[in-house]
C-alpha cells in the first residue's frame, strides 16, 4: 500500500513538473515550498473543479429524470398558454429576449477593458522607466499618459454600470409585461369555464403563485448569458495574465460551491422551524386571550418561548459560521496569488500590474457562479409552478364563474363585467 502511495505521489510530481515546464517555468529552480502550492493549484484544484462539474451535471440530470417520472405532462395546451415556460417566454417576448442577450454580450468587452486598464496604468503610466507614450499619433508625457488611462478606466466603469442598469431595468419591464399577460390569460380561461370552480384556488394562483414566473421570465435567457459571460471573461483574463494564476483562481471554488449552499439549506430549514414555532405560539396566545388558562397553558407558552430561543441561537451560529467560512475561503485564494504571483514578479516573469489586476478581478469571480446556481433552482421552481397552472386549467369539471369582481385592465381604461364572459374578448393580454 505504501508503494502504491509513493508511486502515485511520484506520478503527480512528474505531472506538475511537466505542466510547469510546458508553460515555460523552471520547476527545479523554484523553492521547495512553492512545489507544494503548485501541486494544489495545478493538480488538485483542477481535479476537484472537474469532479464538481461532473457531480453537479449528474445531479441535474437525475433530478430532471425523477421530476419527469413523477409528473405527467398536461393533457393539452390552452390557446395563449404554450406547453412549457420557455415556450411561453419565447412566444411573447422573443425580440425582447434577443435584445437583452445582445446587450449582455456587448457588456463583456467593456468588462474586459475595465479589468485590463489597471494593469496598463501600473505597468505603463506608473513605470519607473516610463518612455513617452504615443496616443492616436500624439506623443504624451507620463502625467498625461496617466490621466488618459485613468479617464478611460473611469469611462469603462461608467459604461459597464450603465449597461448593467439598462439590462436590469429592461428585464424588469419584460418580466412585468409577461406576468400581466399570464395573469390575464389564466383569468380569461378560468372565466370561460376551464379549471376548478373554487374561487379560493383561482385567487392565489392569479395573484401569488404566478409572481415568481415574472421574475424568472426576465432572467430566463439574459442571466445565463450575462453571468456566464462575466465568469468566462474574468477567468480568461486571469489565464491570459498567467495560466497558473488562472488555475489558482478556481482552486478553492469547488469547496465554496459545494459547502456554502449545503450549509445555507440547513439555515433555511432552521428559519422554517422558527416560523412554524412562532405561528404555534401566536395561536396559543390567541386562544388564551379568549378563555381562562391554567398551568398547562402557561407551561406550553414557556416551552414554546424556550424552543424559539434555541432555534434562534442555532440560526445565529449557522449564519455566522457560513459567513466566516465563506470569508476565509475567499481570502485564502489570494494566498496563492501572492505566493506564486509574487515569486513570478520577483523572477521577472510577471508584471506587478498583471498581479494587481488579477487580484482586482478575483473579487467579482465567484458571484456569477452563485447567480447561475440560483438561476437553476429558480428554473425548476418556475417550471413546476407553470405545470401546476396548466393542471389547474385542465380540470375535467368545467364550470361557470358565478361572481367575478370588477377589475380594471389596460391602464384602467376598461373593466370587466361581473357576469359577462364576453367582456374579455378583444382585450390584449
Amino acid at each position: 500500500m505504501h508503494g502504491i502511495d509513493h508511486t502515485a505521489h511520484l506520478w503527480m510530481h512528474k505531472f506538475v513538473r511537466a505542466v510547469a515546464q510546458t508553460l515555460g517555468y523552471d520547476f527545479d529552480a523554484m523553492p521547495t515550498s512553492l512545489h507544494y502550492i503548485l501541486h494544489i493549484v495545478v493538480f488538485w484544484g483542477p481535479l476537484f473543479f472537474l469532479a464538481f462539474i461532473a457531480w453537479t451535471a449528474w445531479r441535474w440530470l437525475r433530478r430532471r429524470y425523477v421530476l419527469r417520472q413523477q409528473q405527467e405532462p398536461p393533457p393539452y395546451a390552452h390557446p395563449g398558454l404554450p406547453v412549457g415556460i420557455f415556450q411561453f417566454i419565447l412566444v411573447y417576448s422573443r425580440a425582447q429576449q434577443i435584445l437583452v442577450v445582445l446587450a449582455g454580450l456587448a457588456a463583456m468587452p467593456i468588462l474586459y477593458t475595465a479589468l485590463e486598464l489597471p494593469k496598463r496604468i501600473i505597468n505603463g503610466a506608473l513605470a519607473e522607466d516610463h518612455q513617452p507614450a504615443t496616443l492616436l499619433g500624439v506623443s504624451v508625457d507620463q502625467t498625461t499618459h496617466l490621466l488618459v488611462l485613468c479617464s478611460l478606466y473611469l469611462f469603462a466603469v461608467l459604461m459597464n454600470g450603465a449597461v448593467k442598469f439598462w439590462i436590469n431595468v429592461y428585464k424588469g419591464k419584460v418580466g412585468e409585461r409577461l406576468l400581466r399577460r399570464l395573469r390575464l390569460t389564466i383569468y380569461r380561461l378560468w372565466r370561460s369555464g376551464q379549471g376548478t370552480a373554487s374561487r379560493s384556488e383561482a385567487v392565489p394562483i392569479i395573484l401569488q403563485e404566478v409572481e415568481p414566473i415574472g421574475g424568472f421570465a426576465s432572467d430566463s435567457f439574459a442571466l445565463p448569458v450575462f453571468q456566464g459571460g462575466t465568469f468566462i471573461t474574468i477567468l480568461v483574463f486571469m489565464f491570459i495574465q498567467d495560466p497558473i494564476l488562472g488555475a489558482a483562481a478556481i482552486t478553492l471554488l469547488p469547496v465554496q460551491l459545494a459547502l456554502i449552499p449545503r450549509l445555507q439549506r440547513k439555515l433555511n430549514r432552521l428559519s422554517r422551524e422558527r416560523v412554524a414555532e412562532v405561528r404555534y405560539l401566536g395561536g396559543e396566545l390567541g386562544m388564551q386571550a379568549t378563555q381562562a388558562c391554567g398551568r398547562e397553558s402557561i407551561r406550553r407558552v414557556g416551552s414554546s418561548l424556550k424552543r424559539i430561543e434555541s432555534i434562534r441561537q442555532r440560526i445565529h451560529r449557522s449564519k455566522y459560521f457560513i459567513k466566516s467560512l465563506n470569508n476565509f475561503l475567499t481570502a485564502l485564494t489570494p494566498f496563492f496569488f501572492y505566493s506564486i504571483g509574487g515569486y513570478l514578479v520577483i523572477e521577472g516573469r510577471l508584471s506587478l500590474g498583471a498581479l494587481v489586476a488579477v487580484l482586482a478581478a478575483y473579487k467579482d469571480f465567484s458571484a456569477p457562479l452563485r447567480e447561475l446556481f440560483r438561476y437553476y433552482q429558480s428554473s425548476e421552481d418556475v417550471r413546476i409552478r407553470y405545470s401546476e397552472i396548466q393542471r389547474f386549467l385542465s380540470s375535467d369539471q368545467p364550470h361557470r364563474a358565478s361572481f367575478i369582481p370588477r377589475i380594471p385592465v389596460a391602464e384602467g381604461s376598461q373593466s370587466f363585467s361581473r357576469t359577462d364572459p364576453s367582456a374579455m374578448r378583444g382585450v390584449k393580454a
